[in-house]
Order: C-alpha cells, then sequence, then structure tokens
C-alpha cells in the first residue's frame, strides 16, 4: 500500500497528487483528513509522476496535508444472491439498517464487454403490463430500451409500474417469480422525495423483495453517480449469468449521470464536446448500455430500461441523441398526452423498438400480435393527422370514413393509452382491447392484418354500434 502527502491542488471533485511510481488507471483511493475521516476516491487520471482523483463523498475538508493511500486494486462490488431485498447507497454501501452483506465475492464494477460472438438474439417476451409498450412497442429480453421523458413528466410512475409488473413468460405459466425474476434499480441524483416515493411503493408492493435497489441523491456527490450504474449493472450480471436470473435493470436519470460527467470534465480542464459535455460520452454510456444482452448457453438475461428527462423537451440534445444511437429504440413519454390526465402519458408514434418483430407472435405472445399493432399505429397516425385538418375545415368538412379515424384516435388514448399506474395488463387483454377498437373501423380499412386473424377477431357487433351512432 503507497502512501503519499503530496496534494498538490483541490479543484471540485477532483484532488491531484503527485508521486514517484505509476500508479494504476481506476485504482480504488484512501484520503485521511486532518481530523481523522477517511474518504474513498477512484484515480481517474494518471502519469509517471501526477495522479487526478476523483472523491466519492467529495472534497470537503480536506487538505494539503492529508495523506492518501493507493490500495493497489480497482473498485469491486460485493455480489451475493442475498442482495436481493436489500437498499444500497450510490456506492454499494447498505442503508437499510440490515445486517453487513457477506459476499460470495467481489467483482469489478467496469465488468467484460460481452463477446459479440457469443450473444445470443434477443427474442423472448417481457410483459410489462403496460399496454403502451406491450402492444406497440414491445420489450424482449436482453434488449435496452430507453425512456425518453421531460422535466415534470411522470417518468418516476412509470419506472415503478414496470418494476411491480414485470414478468417473464415462464413466470406466468405459474412457476416461482422469486427465482426466475429480479429487477435492479439504480437511482441517480434522485430528491429525498423522490426516494421515499420509491422505497414506499417497493415495500408496499412487496417489489423489494426480488429487487435490489441502489440510491444516490440529489445532494450526494455527483462523482458518486458514475459508480451508481456500473455498481448495478454488475449485480445484475452476477444474478443473470452465474444465478439464472432473468433481470431487468431500471437506471434513473440518466441525465443527472451526464451531468456528472460534464461536471467532472470541467475539472479535469478537459476540452468540452457538444454543448460542453465530454467528447467520449458518447463511449461512456455505450460501456453502460451494451451490458444488456443474453449469452448463448446461459440460462439467465440482463434487460436495461435506461431513463432520461429531455432538457427542454429537445430530443435533439446530446443525451437522448447518444442514447438513441446506442440503444434498440425509445419509449416517448408525452407533455399534450400528460396535461390530458392520460397515464401513463406513452406517445406511441415517435415511439420505437428495434427487436419487437422478433419476439412477438405465434409461440411467444399471440399469432395477431404484429398485424394489431401495425394496424393499430396506421389508424392512430391517420386520426392525429386528421385532428390538425379539423383544426382547420371543421369536423363537418370531413367524411364518414375520416370521422371514423377520429373518433378511433380519442378511444384509443383514453381506452388503451390509458390505464393507470395499478393496472396490470396481460398481453392477451391488450390485444383485446386493440381488437375492440379497430373493429369501430370497417374491414376493409385493416389492410395490415391477415384475413384469418380478421375472421377470428373482428367484432362485428362493435362496427354495427359504431354505424348505428
Amino acid at each position: 500500500m503507497k502512501e503519499y502527502q503530496t496534494i498538490t491542488e483541490i479543484s471540485g471533485p477532483l484532488v491531484h497528487v503527485e508521486t514517484d511510481e505509476p500508479i494504476g488507471y481506476n485504482e480504488i483511493v484512501e484520503i485521511e483528513t486532518g481530523d481523522g475521516e477517511t474518504r474513498r476516491g477512484q484515480v481517474l487520471d494518471s502519469s509517471s509522476d501526477h495522479v487526478a482523483i476523483q472523491v466519492f463523498e467529495g472534497t470537503e475538508g480536506i487538505d494539503m496535508d492529508s495523506s492518501v493511500r493507493f490500495l493497489g486494486e480497482t473498485m469491486k462490488m460485493p455480489v451475493t444472491e442475498d442482495l436481493l431485498g436489500r437498499v444500497l447507497d450510490g456506492s454499494g454501501n447498505p442503508i437499510d439498517g440490515g445486517p453487513d452483506i457477506v459476499p460470495d465475492e467481489r467483482r469489478d464494477i467496469v465488468g467484460a464487454a460481452i463477446n459479440p460472438y457469443s450473444r445470443e438474439y434477443p427474442e423472448d417476451f417481457i410483459q410489462t403490463g403496460v399496454s403502451a409498450i406491450d402492444g406497440m412497442n414491445t420489450l424482449v429480453r436482453g434488449q435496452k430500451l430507453p425512456i425518453f421523458s421531460g422535466s415534470g413528466l411522470p417518468h418516476n410512475d412509470l419506472a415503478l409500474q414496470i418494476a411491480r409488473q414485470a414478468s417473464v413468460p415462464e413466470e406466468e405459466a405459474g412457476e416461482d417469480e422469486d427465482t426466475e425474476f429480479a429487477v435492479i434499480f439504480g437511482a441517480m441524483g434522485i430528491t429525498a422525495e423522490e426516494a421515499n416515493e420509491f422505497m414506499d411503493d417497493f415495500e408496499r408492493t412487496g417489489a423489494l423483495e426480488r429487487s435490489v435497489v441502489f440510491m444516490n441523491l440529489a445532494d450526494d456527490p455527483a462523482v458518486e453517480r458514475t459508480v451508481t450504474p456500473r455498481l448495478a449493472l454488475t449485480t445484475a450480471e452476477y444474478l443473470a449469468f452465474d444465478k439464472g436470473y432473468h433481470v431487468l435493470v431500471i437506471l434513473t436519470d440518466m441525465t443527472n449521470y451526464c451531468e456528472a460527467l460534464r461536471e467532472i470534465g470541467a475539472a479535469r480542464e478537459e476540452v468540452p464536446g457538444r454543448r460542453g459535455y465530454p467528447g467520449y460520452m458518447y463511449t461512456d454510456l455505450a460501456q453502460l448500455y451494451e451490458r444488456a444482452g443474453r449469452i448463448k448457453g446461459q440460462e439467465g438475461s440482463i434487460t436495461q430500461i435506461p431513463i432520461l428527462t429531455m432538457p427542454s423537451d429537445d430530443i435533439t440534445h446530446p443525451i437522448p441523441d447518444l442514447t438513441g444511437y446506442i440503444t434498440e429504440g425509445q419509449i416517448l413519454v408525452d407533455r399534450d398526452l400528460n396535461s390530458q390526465g392520460i397515464q401513463p402519458p406513452i406517445d406511441p408514434l415517435p415511439s420505437l423498438s428495434r427487436l419487437m418483430d422478433d419476439g412477438i407472435g405465434e409461440g411467444l405472445t399471440r399469432g395477431d400480435h404484429g398485424g394489431v399493432s401495425d394496424q393499430l399505429y396506421a389508424a392512430y397516425a391517420q386520426g392525429e393527422d386528421l385532428r390538425d385538418l379539423v383544426n382547420i375545415v371543421g369536423r363537418e368538412a370531413l367524411s364518414e370514413r375520416d370521422n371514423k379515424y377520429l373518433d378511433f384516435a380519442e378511444r384509443f388514448e383514453e381506452e388503451f393509452v390509458q390505464q393507470g399506474y395499478g393496472t396490470d395488463r396481460d398481453i392477451d387483454e391488450t390485444l383485446d382491447i386493440g381488437w375492440d377498437l379497430l373493429s369501430m373501423l370497417p374491414k376493409e380499412e385493416l389492410n395490415r392484418i391477415d384475413e384469418e386473424n380478421i375472421a377470428e377477431y373482428y367484432r362485428e357487433d362493435v362496427e354495427a354500434e359504431v354505424a348505428a351512432d
């Protein structure tokens, strides 16, 4: 163990130290202040005679006389199956009043990239119980599907709903979900009020029993946010690939994570990239998102739902822009739908799941799933276009067919998208609601669905009621 008292500069969350021998990148550091307090940090930049350390607990109280010890190892996460049901802080320390963690092993939090050759293509359905996701932007095991939201929108309520309700088909068949499915919840930069809401919901619904929660609050050091998602993903990898769990990782809020990167970059006096964010932010985000997936020959899987708030609702902002490049689609939370009281306010039109087609259909969900999804999307898009036209010419100027599409769009929002945060719909219920809505339209309008599915599921009584009205 190397110890120095050669601090040369303290800048924001960084401490700069002169050394007389090379220090490893990402090496863990202990800094002892003058009053005997010990802080932990991590080597962020090193050369032959100079080291920059990011301090997790903040640099307040550290002075030039503080001693610095280099421990000769990188940061590791103690992993065990007993982590399920536990609540940890953003550095991986228990904060739930429970016993100390007795790990099976300690793993490097950076992790190893999955060899592309060893990846198994994601194609198994995950049921979230949310119709706008399951029916039209289906999540599959091993996928990374972010939620794009805005400030003040209820993305936390949606995240909690998914954490409560998410399940895999084997569980639906009656297998023990406590040993088959787990949720890793990583919160970064959230307020104490939001943290209390999360914990109240986890405890009230019993979801905590199958979850591991990492909490980094808004008043915690920003640099800790760069560690929290890596601790969460290391835990997920252990449960998935060592213990055979299907793991859903929810990370919120990635915007706070990227702001921490920008803060550290500014302290290091790096040349900024777009809007002041580091030029390596794409690579950094990819290191997190690409830890989702499945491995050939392994039972478990890691599915990621990162959540981010788009600054000024700007989808071209660097954070959602880079996230969209790396991940396989996005779920968009819409401000207009939220103002109408739609819960959850998911807009299906700009939302996308690129792996959806491989995770639905006969043997996975239902044979009519793909056609129903395509037809609902097309009909809703047409109804949305007609709403703009109505503002100009009035509804009386539209044809009978156009009025049916307008009625469809209204009922689609009220009956399909709207379901509340406490309602858990299975995929059959979601598709049946979709057929009720599509049956408002004449059969000849259903040009994206196979004839045999129309014959089996189309409801003549609904079309007759609409015609009578």
